[in-house]
């Protein structure tokens, strides 16, 4: 039988459905407009499309969204002050450096720079930091989206068996110490494989639950996992082109091989990408509640 696809599309529209319920809200009552600024160095096609989605998802709920481009010659200087004007610009509560950035630029620098009560990625320290406690704080949108995922799906975490492959700051790890922590959505019980993992498939056929997030396109097949298994594919790699030009897409999974192997399954595209944008809008709202004084 057929896993049953969870449709990132749907559940994202629901929850933008409740922002935007949430931000005429506020609006009306404290005529407050969140802001989000969104910083773009260079012109990486894949950072373009993101962004523009990013904007466009904003400006559809109703979010300020400023976007601000840069040449890829822009110094690491230049960059720096035009965060921390957006640090000091009241209309801004949001703030997102799009990834990755030029190399002669400092990507830590940068991040770091930006005020944490604006790092609406969850990127910054006192974030990361505040996340790994479980106190309250911006949580990294891609993280929070699988979880909500789970979450409004009914799939159980609780002593489930998660096994987590990749180990990147933007999603493995913290999704990985999300799902450890005594919380909705968490409580469970939680491996991490990697590049330097011996004999993965060995993990990865004992996962309840099986995130993805490593970025080789296919890598999962159907004997590497358990019948039954939920899998969230986290991946999004182009493998070609439509007679058209148009982009392939392919996750870490092979989707169609353990199809009839798994319980429930993410599709890309459809899946955890609209979740993130999603949890970006969210994250901009909250910090703009948080500046006002509303939470």
């Amino acid at each position: 039988m057929p896993a049953t696809i969870i449709s990132g599309s749907a559940i994202a529209r629901t929850i933008r459905q409740e922002i935007a319920a949430e931000l005429t809200a506020i609006k009306e009552h404290h005529g407050l407009i969140p802001g989000l600024a969104t910083i773009l160095v260079g012109e990486d096609p894949a950072s373009q499309s993101y962004v523009a989605a990013k904007n466009k998802t904003a400006h559809t709920l109703g979010i300020h969204s400023e976007q601000i481009t840069l040449p890829a010659t822009t110094s690491e200087e230049e960059l720096l002050r035009i965060v921390e004007q957006c640090n000091r610009n009241s209309a801004i509560h949001g703030i997102l450096v799009q990834l990755p950035l030029p190399r002669h630029i400092d990507e830590a620098r940068v991040l770091f720079a930006i005020d944490p009560a604006k790092d609406v990625d969850g990127f910054h320290p006192v974030n990361a930091g505040k996340m790994m406690l479980g106190q309250h704080c911006f949580l990294p949108c891609t993280p929070n989206g699988i979880l909500e995922l789970l979450q409004r799906t009914g799939i159980e975490t609780a002593g489930a068996e998660v096994v987590v492959v990749g180990r990147s700051n933007i999603v493995g790890k913290p999704v990985a110490n999300l799902m450890l922590q005594k919380r909705l959505g968490g409580n469970a019980t939680v491996t991490v494989c990697h590049t330097r993992t011996r004999d993965m498939a060995a993990h990865t056929r004992r996962a309840d639950i099986l995130i993805v997030a490593a970025g080789v396109a296919k890598m999962i097949k159907a004997e590497q996992i358990k019948a039954g298994a939920v899998i969230i594919d986290v991946g999004v790699n182009r493998i070609g082109r439509t007679a058209t030009g148009k982009a392939i897409l392919a996750g870490d999974v092979d989707y169609d091989d353990v199809l009839n192997q798994a319980g429930a399954i993410t599709p890309v595209p459809g899946g955890v990408g609209p979740m993130t944008i999603t949890m970006l809008m969210r994250n901009t709202l909250q910090a703009a509640k948080q500046a006002a004084g509303l939470l």
